[in-house]
């Protein structure tokens, strides 16, 4: 099985994560619960969650929400066993959502981000931030928890009138009945639940709005999303291709410093606020990040643009093109992003080419 600990590139990021100086004893014989457990995000939280028990003695506890035994024991090898883990096959959308009252703290990352559900499965995207939501806070105990906090995304900004300075009470426009509304609608009701439960029942919970986040747990084969799609490219030796001319921008934050973002937030943060996790200092054009991302390898890649082809079901954002949440709420709590688009790139790049030599 898996150790992902023998990663020269993991170990690098919980370490540079764990050097943040957070208080990260208050999680000392508590237990945690993670939907969605091995999704992209949720799985380097566990991971690093994994880390803090293996190599610095915290004795915390892991409740692995997922739904696929499979797809887990996978992604966590050999840590899966461990008398500290605990994998939990409860459906968050159902009303036996029951594992989750054992919990002192919840971190709710279960739903479907990939843009190509959102046209052929909506409800689906759907129903983990509504309801799972809905099912995750009704179940917790509210006399034993001590921090819930959800995943959201900067999507729930929608359309707005300046799009160069988002901040946390920026208020754009969403069409509900737009098709790529499933997603940013749905976060956005789980985010009024996670504010009305506080306000009404004291549960402490926190909201982070995530960015573009990339790192060594995405899935090359089936996230569509072009930072992933770049990555797989280098890695196959093909010419990096778009689909599109590149111009729109993101800010693409890596993974070490957005796991980071959530502890603090876990841990820190206003409780019935919501705070964006995002990197504006790597605010970079797609066909900019192409060529950045092409010159990695020591024999670098080309960069092609192509029509997408007709039966692609990927759903193109076309209300979001140069938007910037940016992240002086979160800095205010001491976070920072010290990683850039190189080196970010960089570290998956090595993290895969790393694994393909090991097996």
């Amino acid at each position: 099985m898996k150790d992902f600990l023998k990663s020269s590139i993991i170990t690098a990021d919980m370490e540079e994560i764990y050097s943040r100086g957070y208080e990260w004893r208050e999680l000392s014989g508590k237990k945690v619960y993670v939907s969605g457990s091995y999704g992209m995000l949720a799985s380097y939280i566990v991971y690093y969650l994994i880390w803090l028990r293996e190599k610095k003695g915290i004795d915390v506890t892991i409740l692995a929400q997922g739904r696929k035994e499979g797809k887990a024991r996978d992604r966590f090898g050999i840590y899966f066993d461990k008398e500290y883990f605990t994998y939990v096959s409860e459906n968050i959308v159902s009303e036996n959502c029951k594992a989750v009252s054992d919990a002192d703290y919840v971190i709710h990352a279960a739903g479907l981000a990939n843009p190509r559900f959102y046209e052929t499965n909506p409800v689906e995207v759907i129903e983990p931030n509504a309801i799972g939501t809905y099912q995750l806070l009704r179940n917790c105990n509210k006399d034993k928890i001590r921090g819930f906090l959800f995943l959201s995304t900067c999507d729930v900004y929608g359309a707005v009138d300046d799009p160069d300075y988002i901040f946390e009470v920026t208020v754009g426009k969403v069409d509900p009945l737009d098709p790529h509304s499933c997603y940013s609608e749905s976060k956005r009701i789980a985010e009024t639940l996670l504010a009305s439960y506080s306000r009404e029942y004291g549960i402490r919970t926190v909201i982070a709005r995530v960015g573009h986040t990339y790192g060594p747990t995405m899935d090359l084969e089936n996230d569509p999303r072009v930072f992933s799609s770049f990555i797989n490219d280098i890695v196959s030796g093909n010419d990096i291709c778009l689909h599109s001319n590149g111009r729109a921008q993101r800010a693409f934050c890596y993974i070490s410093d957005a796991v980071a973002a959530y502890m603090l937030l876990l841990l820190r943060g206003r409780s019935g606020e919501a705070y964006n996790v995002t990197n504006t200092d790597q605010m970079i054009p797609i066909r900019d990040l192409a060529y950045v991302i092409a010159v990695i390898p020591n024999d670098p890649v080309g960069v092609v643009f192509k029509n997408r082809e007709d039966n692609d079901a990927y759903l193109q954002d076309t209300v979001n093109k140069q938007n910037r949440p940016v992240e002086d709420k979160l800095k205010c709590l001491g976070w920072s992003h010290p990683v850039d688009v190189k080196e970010g790139f960089t570290r998956v790049y090595s993290f895969f080419t790393e694994e393909s030599e090991t097996v």
